[in-house]
């Protein structure tokens, strides 16, 4: 489980073609600081799982389904990546509640400066509508934001200076595809609606 404050941004070093997907080494210096074989981390949103690390970052290995459902096809050496290691039961949770299971991609269609944050319009799969809700959470790329309005096929949220700072949406532009993942308890919602519908 994950809560979508982005820790660090980190580096791609290498990455190697397997007969499984890919092997990613990622540089970095702040989650290393106690890092174990096995453990879980956030890499653009997406759960994966520490297979080796040393003094200059870590590697993971990504499947095929992970290749389709995510941005890291679009991946190369030196793409800046949001980190977060799993979170612990002794911390505050200042986003909101992942599971780093990616949904859907989306795509930048307009970023806008306003005041000195950015006003970004996302443009979503259908399939994820009935999980957005104005002022509710949404996590792109791994970080928690809220949803300020939705119109049609497109929602906004406002990116502020901290965020921008301290991950890489700094390097958003128009046509920049991101990773998203909706709440998990309107998915529940959802399907238990379903199933006392049916």
């Amino acid at each position: 489980m994950f809560t979508g404050i982005v820790e660090e941004i980190g580096v791609i070093k290498a990455l190697v073609k397997t007969l499984m997907g890919l092997k990613i080494f990622v540089g970095c210096v702040t989650v290393l600081s106690d890092l174990k074989i096995g453990d879980s981390i956030a890499i653009n949103g997406t759960c994966l799982t520490v297979t080796e690390f040393n003094s200059e970052g870590f590697y993971v290995e990504v499947v095929a389904e992970t290749l389709r459902c995510t941005n890291f096809s679009m991946l190369t050496e030196n793409s800046l990546v949001n980190l977060e290691r799993a979170m612990t039961l002794q911390q505050r949770i200042g986003g909101h509640l992942l599971q780093g299971h990616v949904d859907a991609l989306g795509e930048i269609v307009d970023i806008t400066l306003e005041d000195s944050a950015w006003l970004v319009s996302i443009r979503f799969s259908e399939n994820l509508r009935p999980y957005l809700i104005n002022k509710g959470f949404i996590a792109i790329d791994g970080m928690s934001i809220t949803i300020i309005d939705i119109v049609a096929s497109i929602f906004r949220v406002t990116l502020i200076p901290h965020t921008l700072q301290a991950t890489i949406a700094q390097y958003y532009r128009v046509g920049t595809f991101v990773n998203l993942e909706v709440d998990m308890l309107a998915k529940y919602l959802k399907n238990f609606i379903k199933q006392e519908q049916s």
